[in-house]
């Protein structure tokens, strides 16, 4: 398992861990590629923490859970960080229809 094993399979085959550098053609990353900021993802796409790196990851869409921040800052304590609502929705407490502290679960919704 050497060096030429590695120029057979070819560089495409492997994983992208760090960003191209500069002078390369700008490919967005799409879901699961390794990303430093949310301007490394494809359209539809963010970048959140996933264990102790960060990977593109779909920005959340109608109905889908969402995690709803009390405090500034506690975003980057999540080990898997969730994207932000898509454009037009918000980060809500779900409606239910029974007690009205029955659910503590946030969803996407619309404005």
């Amino acid at each position: 398992h050497g060096a030429a094993e590695l120029d057979e399979i070819g560089a495409e085959a492997l994983p992208r861990r760090t960003p191209a550098p500069a002078w390369l053609p700008a490919a967005k990353g799409e879901e699961g590629d390794f990303c430093l900021r949310s301007s490394d993802c494809a359209a539809g796409l963010c970048c959140a923490r996933h264990f102790w790196s960060k990977i593109c990851k779909p920005v959340l869409r109608e109905g889908q859970v969402c995690t709803r921040h009390r405090r500034k800052g506690t975003h980057g304590l999540e080990i898997f960080q969730r994207c932000q609502c898509a454009e037009g929705l918000a980060c809500r407490l779900q409606r239910e229809h029974g007690p009205a502290d029955a659910s503590r679960l946030h969803t996407c919704q619309r404005h």
